[in-house]
């Protein structure tokens, strides 16, 4: 029992570091960046009260642990934003090669009948192949699109953001799994673009 709990608390502890690692985007006011920590559990909240925008199979639970889970690998490899200058690196493969290197050794930490599990979960976010985890990346997409408009433009305006790539980067994404909500986020967005 004493190994298994201190396996579990190095995990929680090393999660912590989560709030330290800062993210492009800012908060809805505008007075600052969000950290890691913070737009995990606001996207564990957007879950939470968009259900009922995902498709019907989809494990609203399941998304909840993906979306606090997803960016811990960020405690190794910090925020890689979408649309800064390197947003082409976002998806790179030297960038997935250092998550999943990070996602090792962070789930690594926690007991055999834990770490794996959660490992998983985390790839299965990654790969976006399942309703789940469509859903999730949707939902990843939309929260910083939300923070931009109600802070003003926020990263779009820094990082001379277009229509188009708005829609290719995110959009698409949103629309794949949340197609009412993109809609919808889209119409938001369209001053800011004309």
């Amino acid at each position: 029992m004493t190994d298994r709990l201190e396996q579990q608390f190095a995990f929680l502890n090393e999660a912590d570091k989560l709030k330290s690692v800062l993210r492009a985007t800012t908060l809805v006011d505008g007075s600052r960046r969000e950290n890691s920590g913070e737009h995990s559990w606001h996207l564990a909240l957007y879950a939470l009260i968009l259900a009922d925008q995902a498709d019907p199979a989809v494990d609203i639970t399941r998304v909840i642990k993906m979306l606090l889970l997803h960016d811990l690998v960020e405690i190794d490899v910090g925020d890689v934003p979408i649309h800064s200058a390197n947003g082409q690196a976002h998806g790179s493969t030297s960038v997935q090669q250092a998550e999943s290197e990070a996602a090792d050794r962070i789930f690594g930490l926690l007991p055999p009948d834990q770490g794996p599990a959660l490992r998983a979960l985390w790839a299965e976010f990654e790969a976006s192949e399942t309703p789940d985890a469509i859903f999730a990346k949707s939902l990843d997409r939309v929260q910083p699109v939300m923070a931009n408009l109600m802070s003003g433009g926020g990263t779009w305006i820094e990082y001379n953001v277009t229509a188009d790539q708005l829609q290719t980067r995110v959009g698409a994404k949103i629309a794949r799994g949340a197609p009412r909500l993109w809609a919808w986020v889209k119409a938001k967005t369209a001053p800011f673009f004309a």
